[in-house]
């Protein structure tokens, strides 16, 4: 495990994760969003394919993220594992929500210094909203991956609920 992607739905818990694993097996880690918005008014980063490309050269990394449809191919084809945080909507959708609302009272400065606000809360763009409505989209679109010849090297780890997770990161870490 030294090219690993950690993949789910918004709210799963792959930042958590991944951040995690990264200081436990010593991989760079890279936050997807982060290097997808560079500026105000979430400015979509011109120079992501060069980025990620130059990460992903990498010997040992982890990005928490299917890929931006950009270099989504690029990512699985360069990592080595992929970890599935494949989580129903009754455990995704508690955690996404307490995150948004965190965020918004707090207005904590997120990717190139945006912050969710409450207007925000309508848009179909919106955390919330985006993770109800791409739940089962995201779920069929990793499975697929998983299954295809393109991707057959890729260790896969698929965890259903945060307790096998928790129960696999203990196991990874003795």
């Amino acid at each position: 495990m030294e090219r690993v992607l950690v993949v789910g739905v918004t709210g799963a818990g792959k930042s958590t994760l991944a951040r995690m694993l990264g200081g436990q097996l010593g991989l760079d880690y890279h936050e997807m969003d982060a290097l997808y918005y560079d500026g105000p008014g979430w400015a979509v980063n011109g120079r992501l394919v060069q980025e990620v490309s130059r990460l992903t050269a990498r010997p040992r990394w982890i990005v928490d993220s299917i890929g931006a449809s950009e270099v989504r191919d690029l990512l699985w084809e360069r990592a080595d594992t992929v970890i599935w945080l494949d989580y129903p909507r009754r455990v995704v959708m508690p955690r996404v929500l307490r995150r948004s609302l965190r965020r918004t009272v707090t207005r904590e400065s997120l990717f190139g210094g945006n912050r969710e606000d409450w207007r925000g809360w309508l848009s179909r763009e919106h955390p919330v909203w985006w993770s109800w409505s791409q739940h089962t989209a995201r779920h069929r679109e990793i499975g697929l991956r998983t299954r295809d010849p393109r991707f057959a090297p890729l260790h896969t780890v698929r965890l259903r609920h945060p307790d096998e997770t928790t129960a696999w990161a203990d196991a990874l870490g003795r």
